[in-house]
């Protein structure tokens, strides 16, 4: 879990407030750990399971499934201090026994299913899966070299942007170490497939991406959530927008704009700026070969067929914009829409999963191609370490296990999601301005 942080377990303490900072407080399998001082590797995340030590929220189930394939996680938790006394939950009995029962049904099942062998990877699907990348990629700049011909364009411009999308799904599963299994082998795929695929930072995106996983649609903890000033996914973010303004004027027309032009913007933004700057501060040289490599395929395979400097930049930002569309839209119909948890408010692992995520014509083969097996997105935030492949497989025992405890299973067609998606853009952004006018 963190940095320098071999050694023995330290002793117990006493839970005593902290005079330089607030305590940072970790409850896992029924033991509290002071983590006020521990440097995590992955970032702030940790925050986002801890309390002042007053009251505690179990961190058990996040603690498992983000290092369920880590093999010092565990030393480094044991090297944490220890703190002795009585546990207080954050819930009332009824409220912590129901939590309780549901942490019993959801280990059992995922007990059972590491035992039928659902998490374990296939060498086999992860061949077809790059073999995929690489035929469509060969096909995409096949096509461009008919140079002239409107229609190969326009096809490989489709196909192009369409394997630069399918590189950040498969970017997607290595990011969470569910692709070999073998973490260096996984972060290194991960960084090579964003790189060329996308020009974007597989370490930026793990750190990010993460924070959604550990509370997903939580204010001030997602950062899904935090992304204006282009798009407001809520109305709760859009009070912050001073009415009147260009930028209130901007998220009038989200609802239109988001798919053609806010996707096209959030690539540039990250590709010429927020990923670089990422990779140069954090001395990430693979990455920085690996996106280098894409401008250097790209432009000089266009090149080479006769476009000019021009052309193949235009067909570059064309290409481009397309994959940042199909890739950044079909992620929004998974949880934009739906409602948000406050940033006091703590939610059981298996709760965040029902309440805020939805799962997206799951009997549909096209749509789970065209999603890469995260239009099962319920069964992908339960397991975020399981083989995406395999949802499909596993989704009517997830929806068993809602049922049994009380819990909506969300699953909606293709049509409708994108309907309440863009619905949704829609009413937040006419919106956008008029709460903090009206208060």
């Amino acid at each position: 879990m963190g940095r320098g942080a071999q050694g023995e377990p330290r002793q117990a303490t006493e839970l005593k407030s902290s005079p330089s900072e607030q305590r940072k407080v970790l409850l896992i399998d029924g033991q509290l750990y002071d983590a006020t001082n521990f440097r995590h590797p992955g970032g702030s995340i940790i925050k986002y399971l801890c309390t002042d030590g007053k009251e505690v929220v179990d961190a058990t189930e996040a603690y498992k499934e983000f290092h369920c394939r880590s093999s010092k996680a565990d030393k480094y938790l044991n090297s944490l201090p220890k703190i002795d006394g009585p546990i207080k939950y954050k819930y009332d009995a009824k409220e912590q026994a129901r939590h309780d029962k549901l942490t019993r049904e959801y280990v059992a099942l995922r007990e059972q299913l590491v035992k039928e062998g659902y998490f374990d990877p296939s060498p086999l699907h992860i061949i077809y899966r790059c073999a995929e990348l690489a035929a469509m990629f060969a096909l995409s700049f096949y096509l461009f070299s008919f140079k002239g011909n409107v229609v190969a364009t326009i096809a490989a411009i489709v196909i192009g942007g369409c394997v630069q999308g399918r590189c950040g799904w498969l970017m997607h599963e290595a990011g969470h170490y569910s692709m070999t299994g073998n973490i260096p082998v996984d972060l290194r795929l991960q960084e090579f497939l964003y790189g060329i695929g996308c020009g974007m930072s597989g370490a930026w995106w793990r750190s990010q991406h993460n924070k959604h996983h550990a509370t997903p649609q939580k204010l001030k903890h997602d950062v899904d959530l935090d992304t204006l000033p282009l798009v407001a996914w809520n109305e709760k973010i859009a009070r912050r927008v001073k009415p009147g303004s260009f930028q209130a004027k901007w998220l009038h027309l989200q609802g239109y704009i988001f798919a053609p032009v806010s996707c096209l913007l959030v690539g540039f933004f990250w590709t010429l700026y927020l990923h670089p700057r990422h990779m140069v501060r954090t001395k990430r040289n693979f990455e920085i070969f690996s996106v280098a490599l894409r401008y250097v395929c790209w432009f000089s395979l266009l090149l080479s067929m006769g476009y000019t400097v021009g052309e193949s930049l235009g067909l570059y930002v064309l290409t481009f914009g397309l994959g940042c569309t199909y890739i950044f839209t079909h992620f929004a119909v998974s949880h934009t829409h739906l409602p948000v948890s406050e940033e006091d408010e703590y939610l059981h692992w298996v709760e965040y999963a029902a309440l805020h995520t939805t799962n997206v014509a799951i009997d549909s083969y096209v749509v789970t191609w065209l999603m890469s097996y995260l239009n099962f997105q319920i069964e992908h935030h339960l397991f975020p370490c399981c083989p995406q492949f395999r949802h499909p497989a596993i989704s009517s025992r997830v929806k068993k296990l809602f049922e049994d405890n009380g819990l909506v299973y969300d699953a909606r067609s293709y049509v409708q999601a994108l309907k309440d998606t863009f619905g949704n853009l829609h009413e937040v952004g006419v919106n956008a301005g008029q709460a903090a006018k009206s208060e």
